[in-house]
């Protein structure tokens, strides 16, 4: 039997409570396929780490991540008593850089028993690829002078690796969807970087002669989310375009509460990173009533990558099921706690 080591990192917040429902749904899903399980490692990194030890996790925490299969994270952020730059920076952000974690996958649908705010939907089923190592997160730039003429440089890094290879991951996964890619751009207004993008998806394209492709401005296709979201199926951005549709497809699903999220080493030189989009929502923290639904379908995305996509398939349709019998959280429209839904979900995957 396989057996995947996984490091498990609570965080802060809702995610000391997210992140156990979630293993015992995945462990559950494990245990109904019978081919594999999994051995989890937990790490107690985070804000609460870094009010102890002034750091958000140890010198040798990265090393000591690479001797797992997968990274399974909760939430991270106590902005009251630790500022949002260095609890970031310092687990987060570190981990995904420093693990090559180029790739963010992040897939908006609407969900059976959901409603979405949109008036008509129609079933829209996205998944958004985000390069998640350079463009506008780039560390690069700085400031200077005081005054009425202090000045701050934020200087975006664009490389034909990274934009490359982030395109090509969005054409394969085209591949097994509807086979189309729209690229998210903006070079009527951003003279380097996004011409540069736009000229990288024209020679990549030419590889993927079957997937059919758009170009779209990102002002447009935020108003394209909301308008017309059932055209798209995969859509390819840069690190800042990716991250405000994905957290717009949330808000478009019904919550970005549910929203799951993969950040990838598509090499798979080094681990992989799973995380739900929401934050560590410090004001409902420790009153059972956080969502689940994110974490456990960002368990989902794992089981996929680690390729067992029939059985996650199984804890999305559970995920549905639970939702259309009524069992939500109050942040879609429901009265359930973590508990009944996290026990709904067990329920219908077995």
């Amino acid at each position: 039997m396989k057996i995947y080591r996984i490091a498990v990192i609570e965080g802060d917040g809702i995610g000391k409570e997210v992140v156990p429902a979630a293993i015992e749904v995945l462990d559950a899903a494990a245990e109904l396929d019978g081919g594999f399980q999994f051995e989890w490692t937990y790490f107690p990194w985070g804000c609460d780490y870094y009010l102890e030890h002034g750091k958000m996790m140890p010198e040798d925490g990265i090393e000591i991540l690479k001797g797992y299969d997968q990274i399974f994270l909760g939430a991270v952020g106590m902005p009251e008593l630790v500022p949002d730059h260095i609890s970031l920076w310092g687990l987060l952000i570190k981990i995904r850089r420093e693990l090559k974690q180029a790739i963010n996958v992040r897939p908006a649908k609407l969900l059976a028993g959901l409603e979405s705010p949109l008036k008509n939907p129609q079933n829209f089923d996205i998944t958004v690829v985000r390069e998640n190592s350079e463009g506008e997160y780039s560390d690069s730039g700085g400031r200077m002078h005081q005054g009425a003429d202090e000045i701050a440089i934020q200087n975006a890094v664009f490389t034909r690796k990274g934009t490359e290879r982030a395109m090509r991951y969005a054409f394969e996964l085209a591949k097994g969807s509807r086979g189309h890619v729209t690229s998210a751009t903006k070079s009527n207004g951003l003279t380097y970087s996004m011409p540069f993008w736009d000229e990288v998806f024209e020679e990549v394209k030419q590889d993927y002669p079957d997937i059919d492709t758009a170009v779209n401005h990102i002002d447009a296709l935020a108003a394209f989310f909301v308008m017309k979201p059932h055209q798209f199926d995969v859509i390819v951005a840069s690190n800042l375009f990716g991250d405000i549709l994905t957290d717009l497809g949330g808000a478009i699903m019904g919550s970005i509460g549910i929203a799951p999220a993969a950040n990838l080493n598509i090499e798979r030189e080094y681990p992989s990173m799973f995380e739900p989009v929401h934050g560590s929502a410090p004001d409902i923290a420790g009153k059972g009533i956080a969502n689940p639904i994110g974490q456990i379908w960002t368990g989902k995305m794992m089981l996929d990558f680690l390729g067992h996509q029939e059985i996650g398939n199984k804890v999305l349709n559970a995920i549905e099921q639970t939702l259309a019998n009524g069992v939500k959280t109050g942040d879609i429209g429901g009265s359930s706690t973590l508990e009944e839904v996290k026990n709904s979900i067990l329920q219908h995957l077995e």
